[in-house]
């Protein structure tokens, strides 16, 4: 199939395909005698395993390594659980800076919810933040 179809079939653009085929991702594929890229089934399933990749959070270097594990003819299990117990690790340290925030701002909230706007300094924009 060509570049237009892939993209259509993977709910990607050709401006995408090209820039994984450039960055690695997607290894060059055959072209036809016009000289259109001609991709086979295989380019579904690995458009899919990236996809599913950066839906769990991974980037594109780290979904690379491992597809090049699998190219490599190796199983990448124990690469993927890796990566995803860091994401794990990642996700956790992103919750805590959220409720961390979430406490402050609850804290400042309060702190307006009497507010007295006719006390504060002209020389200050506002004395809750």
């Amino acid at each position: 199939m060509r570049i237009g179809e892939l993209a259509d079939v993977t709910g990607t653009t050709t401006k995408t395909l090209r820039f994984y085929e450039a960055s690695g991702l997607l290894p060059p594929t055959a072209r036809t005698s016009g000289g259109y890229r001609d991709y086979g089934d295989d380019a579904i399933a690995r458009l899919d395993f990236i996809r599913r990749g950066r839906i769990a959070g991974l980037t594109l270097a780290q979904i690379r390594d491992i597809l090049t594990v699998r190219d490599a003819g190796d199983t990448p299990c124990g690469h993927v659980r890796q990566l995803l117990a860091e994401q794990i690790d990642a996700i956790d340290a992103q919750l805590a800076d959220l409720h961390a925030l979430r406490a402050t701002v609850v804290r400042l909230h309060d702190s307006v919810t009497n507010a007295e706007p006719e006390t504060c300094h002209p020389e200050q924009v506002c004395r809750y933040l």
